[in-house]
């Protein structure tokens, strides 16, 4: 696909309504689970609908690969979603602060995952052999995960971490939702600017899986880009529904990783068995429909359970 000017200028408004529509009206209290739920809808119809802008400037196949690679980041984001929410935890960060570090994460993760986007383009496009070993770490990453109950959540150990705690003076409290302070000893960083460079690091991390999951479906790198970015600028009011609904849904995690688990095989087999964009996005939504409904009915199961005779 040769990406042209025009879906370019599309794509740089709606990001930068979507901002503007974030930072001035939802930033600005705390969200209910409603409204979070709302803002939510609101995001991901706006990608959706931006899905139609590609098929009507590009065609159904260009179209296809970056639903294909939305549906790819919003789903691996539920999982980084619930490591931020361990971390707030960890640091009992106030839930006032929390979306500040949240949007700051956000607009970091974006600017990370364009750089990453380039470069494995870059490297891809010069050694075609490396999409087979990207497929091998995603099927390495999809068996971790089904096997892993538990994260284990350990900022100490974490030399970005430490070299920070050095190099950067810091108060021993949160000041609110501010990362500087003024003393007598001069400017101080408060500990939401540890907890910003821990969220952006945890997103580095998760990228390293889900890139790749996208190139699985698209080489072009405006679509693995603008599928990336438009995923992202939802996990903040999506963060809010998930920190309520996280433990409702038993089955979310194992289709996560059923999922990166069939990107990472596409990508192995690619060069034996082509697999279809519409056959891939079908596979996805089958693996999420199905570990919602199974994780629906487990919850009814247990209700009733609860409400029986003692």
């Amino acid at each position: 696909m040769t990406t042209i000017p025009t879906l370019w200028l599309i794509f740089g408004v709606v990001v930068a309504l979507v901002m503007v529509a974030d930072l001035a009206f939802v930033a600005r209290h705390t969200l209910s689970i409603k409204e979070a739920a709302r803002w939510s809808a609101v995001v991901v119809m706006t990608a959706l609908l931006f899905g139609l802008a590609v098929l009507w400037q590009d065609g159904a196949k260009p179209a296809l690969e970056y639903y294909a690679g939305y549906l790819i980041e919003l789903t691996l984001s539920v999982d980084n979603l619930f490591v931020f929410l361990m971390i707030f935890e960890y640091f009992a960060v106030p839930a006032t602060a929390q979306r500040r570090v949240l949007s700051w994460g956000i607009f970091g993760a974006m600017v990370l995952r364009g750089l990453m986007i380039a470069a494995g383009a870059a490297v891809i496009g010069r050694f075609e052999w490396v999409i087979y070993l990207l497929g091998l770490l995603l099927l390495y990453t999809a068996v971790r995960m089904y096997r892993d109950d538990d994260v284990r959540l350990e900022p100490e150990r974490n030399p970005l971490v430490r070299l920070t705690r050095r190099l950067v003076p810091m108060t021993g409290a949160f000041e609110g939702d501010r990362f500087f302070v003024k003393s007598r000893a001069g400017w101080l960083a408060t500990p939401l600017l540890l907890v910003v460079v821990i969220v952006n690091w945890t997103d580095v991390v998760f990228a390293i899986d889900s890139v790749p999951a996208i190139f699985a479906v698209t080489r072009d790198t405006f679509i693995v880009f603008s599928s990336n970015v438009l995923a992202i600028l939802g996990l903040r009011a999506l963060f809010f529904v998930l920190a309520d609904l996280m433990t409702r849904f038993a089955y979310l995690k194992p289709g996560v990783a059923l999922i990166l688990a069939f990107v990472g095989f596409k990508m192995v087999a690619s060069y034996w068995i082509h697999l279809s964009t519409g056959l891939s996005l079908g596979v996805i939504l089958a693996v999420l429909v199905i570990s919602v409904i199974l994780s629906m009915v487990k919850l009814k199961a247990a209700s009733r359970q609860g409400s029986g005779p003692v």
